[in-house]
C-alpha cells in the first residue's frame, strides 16, 4: 500500500506531473466507470456536471467544495432548486430547450435555478460550483424525469465513494464527511 502513497511519487518525480496524473487516471477511471453504468443501465449516470466534480475531487481533495458533504448536498440542492423551477414555470413536462426553442419561461426557470441553487448552498455551507451546472441540466429540462434525477444524485454518491477511496489509498486525509472548514468570512 505505501507503493500507492502520493508522498512516495511527489518526492521523487516533479509534483506537477505526479498531480496531473493523478487527476488524468482518477478521472478517466471515475467517469468510464458512471459512462459504462449509464452505457448498461439506460440511465443518466454521467452527464457534464460530472466532470468538473471529478476535477475537484482528485486535484482539491481537502478544499472544502471537495468534501463529500459539499459534493452530495450541493448537487441535491442544483437538483432540487433545478426541478422546483421547472414546476414553478410550469415546464416540469416541457421538452428539453434544446429540442425546442429558448422562450420566456424557460429563461426565468433557469435563472431561477442558478440563484437559488447558489444561495442555498451558501447559507448551508455546502459550497460545490459543478452543482451549478446541474441545477442548468434540470432547469433547461436536458434531465428532468424525477427518476433520473435520481440516478444523478446516485452517480455524484458513487463518485463521492471512490473520490473517498482512492484519495484515502494515495495517502490524503479525504474527510468521511466534511472537512470542517469553513468559508472566509462566515462560520458554520
Amino acid at each position: 500500500m505505501e507503493r500507492l502513497r502520493l508522498s512516495r511519487w511527489l518526492c521523487n518525480l516533479p509534483p506537477r506531473l505526479v498531480w496531473a496524473s493523478f487527476v488524468f487516471v482518477n478521472g478517466f477511471v471515475s467517469v468510464a466507470i458512471l459512462a459504462g453504468l449509464a452505457l448498461v443501465a439506460h440511465t443518466p449516470f454521467v452527464f457534464p456536471s460530472v466532470g468538473p466534480t471529478a476535477f475537484i475531487l482528485y486535484f482539491m481533495p481537502l478544499a472544502p467544495t471537495a468534501s463529500p458533504q459539499n459534493t452530495l448536498c450541493g448537487h441535491a440542492i442544483g437538483i432540487g432548486c433545478g426541478y422546483a423551477s421547472l414546476w414553478l414555470v410550469g415546464l416540469e413536462h416541457a421538452p428539453s430547450a434544446i429540442l425546442e426553442e429558448l422562450h420566456w419561461p424557460r429563461v426565468l426557470a433557469a435563472a431561477l435555478a442558478i440563484a437559488t441553487t447558489g444561495a442555498l448552498m451558501v447559507l448551508l455551507g455546502v459550497v460545490h460550483a459543478p452543482a451549478g451546472a446541474t441545477t442548468l441540466i434540470v432547469a433547461l429540462g436536458i434531465i428532468s424525469t424525477p427518476a433520473h434525477l435520481v440516478i444523478i444524485e446516485l452517480a455524484v454518491a458513487l463518485l463521492a465513494l471512490q473520490a473517498l477511496a482512492v484519495n484515502r489509498l494515495a495517502g490524503i486525509d479525504y474527510p468521511l464527511w466534511s472537512n470542517h472548514r469553513s468559508l472566509p468570512g462566515l462560520s458554520k
